[in-house]
């Protein structure tokens, strides 16, 4: 019983303006807002800029009326930008606090667009990178005040004594504490 039947409206905020209260209406499935399933929905409007909150809700009638909504993900044409507005929490006025209205505010990397591409290079680092932590390989640091190596083990174990000698003849990551 998390789906609804009810109308559900949204309200998109962005630098430049709202869109106005707007009714979902026309989903790209034959019907809207079940328990478990996603729903897309075009909006048209004038291009609001980078995008802060919404407010989305229902008009509370009908069977089947209370809704839980996970999140809602906008998608700019313009900007090519995704933001993400998280909820998870009920819009029913026998559930939670009885509110049939959020306003949400924008919770991902999408807050700025730089930081997309910014996560683009984390995840190609990370592409680069993961094989040292693959199975059967030892990570290695190197201790500048002991000037002794801190060896983590495929097994789990630390060996933090300080040996001064590289023992596995590689050294991983070398990282130096004053």
């Amino acid at each position: 019983n998390a789906g609804t039947e009810a109308d559900v409206y949204i309200c998109i905020y962005g630098e430049r303006g709202d869109t106005g209260s707007r009714q979902l209406r026309r989903s790209q499935k034959p019907k809207k807002f079940l328990k478990g399933e996603m729903d897309t929905f075009a909006v048209t409007a004038v291009h609001l800029g980078h995008l802060g909150k919404i407010v989305v809700g229902h008009n509370g009638l009908g069977p089947g009326k209370g809704w839980f909504l996970d999140k809602v993900v906008i998608k700019d044409p313009v900007t090519s930008l995704d933001y993400t507005f998280l909820c998870h929490r009920w819009l029913d006025q026998g559930q939670d606090d009885g509110n049939i209205a959020r306003e949400l505010t924008v919770t991902d990397a999408s807050t700025f667009p730089g930081r997309q591409e910014l996560e683009l290079k984390r995840r190609e680092a990370w592409a680069a990178e993961k094989w040292k932590f693959l199975e059967g390989n030892t990570l290695q640091f190197y201790n500048k005040l002991t000037r002794g190596f801190i060896c983590l083990s495929p097994d789990s174990r630390v060996d933090a004594l300080g040996d001064k000698k590289n023992k596995y003849g590689k050294v991983f990551f070398m990282w130096t504490y004053e």
